[in-house]
């Protein structure tokens, strides 16, 4: 399999198949340090016991919030299906670290709020990536960490946004 013209490819002016080549195996290695390293894994084991990525995921999802959140929020800020983060919050309600709430908006509707032991461990998942990553990017120059801050967030909403786009639009946006 070769390459694609730019063309042919959809690649941005001046990016050409050979400067994206370049690019994919560093972003198959990080994806793969990221999983065989299970630094996500011991992050979920600093939150709690017994805890999976999924529960951690509702919980990380409702501190950033710093609001409570109906169960179609989570699962929009997780890029799941609601019912994934149905059987995920009853999980997480019979361990006490999340509770519903009346929606103030809508009576029938209810919002999942987290209980301070589960903000505590949605905190120390946090603190345990957050430390980590801290530790890879201390002896880079400030400029180079805020680039790659401002370039990562920039990257991770354009391919998110991507994703979300139908089939048949995202071929016609690469035209």
């Amino acid at each position: 399999m070769t390459p694609e013209s730019p063309g042919e490819s959809g690649s941005a002016p001046g990016l050409s198949p050979d400067d994206l080549l370049a690019v994919l195996p560093r972003l198959i290695r990080l994806s793969s340090a990221f999983n065989k390293g299970r630094l996500v894994d011991r992050a979920a084991r600093a939150a709690g016991p017994s805890l999976d990525r999924p529960a951690v995921g509702v919980l990380v999802s409702l501190l950033a919030a710093g609001e409570p959140l109906r169960i179609g929020e989570i699962a929009d800020r997780m890029q799941v299906v609601g019912p994934h983060v149905t059987r995920q919050v009853q999980v997480l309600e019979k361990r006490r670290l999340v509770r519903r709430i009346a929606d103030p908006l809508d009576r029938r509707a209810s919002l999942i709020e987290p209980t301070e032991a589960g903000n505590d461990a949605a905190r120390r998942y946090v603190t345990t990536l957050l430390g980590w990553f801290a530790e890879v990017l201390a002896d880079w120059p400030r400029q180079d960490r805020d680039d790659l801050l401002r370039l990562l967030a920039r990257f991770a909403d354009d391919v998110t946004a991507r994703l979300a786009l139908p089939e048949e639009d995202e071929g016609a946006g690469a035209s």
